[in-house]
């Protein structure tokens, strides 16, 4: 196992690839979804993964931010999470699409013992106003994607 960090591919999208097209996994962790895809974007990892899980080369896992990036439209997630927080060295401008990997919203930390279970509710009413398809996850269940299978453990 490598620890993968962005920050160090910004603007090297081949030495990423590279990188990626020897890995069978790649887990990506939490934290505030619209710096994480800053970096997907400014790494290029957002288009390799996408092509590498299309063509079935890779596997992805991820947990909270890494989870909700998947989906087509990141609109109702700055309700959990600051989209003008930018640390230095990445790109000022909000990146709103997700992966488009999953043609629905996933509301994580659902009914779960974390800080962000509250504001999870008031980002499922905002998926419910607007007609936006999602999926709940609480902590520790699982939301397995093979093709058009989808399954959610616990």
């Amino acid at each position: 196992m490598k620890e993968l960090d962005l920050r160090n591919y910004f603007g090297k999208e081949e030495k990423l690839e590279n990188f990626l097209k020897h890995k069978d996994v790649v887990w990506v962790n939490g934290g505030n979804t619209f710096i994480l895809r800053r970096a997907m974007k400014q790494s290029g990892f957002d288009k390799i993964i996408t092509d590498l899980i299309k063509e079935d080369k890779i596997v992805y896992a991820g947990f909270s931010a890494g989870r909700v990036i998947l989906q087509k439209d990141l609109h109702g997630l700055d309700i959990t999470d600051n989209p003008n927080t930018v640390p230095e060295g990445y790109d000022k401008d909000i990146v709103w699409e997700g992966l488009g990997l999953i043609d629905f919203s996933i509301a994580v930390h659902y009914q779960s013992d974390h800080s962000e279970t509250e504001l999870t509710d008031k980002e499922i009413e905002y998926y419910k106003t607007n007609n936006i398809p999602y999926e709940t996850l609480r902590d520790g269940q699982v939301l397995i994607i093979d093709g058009e299978s989808i399954e959610k453990l616990d």
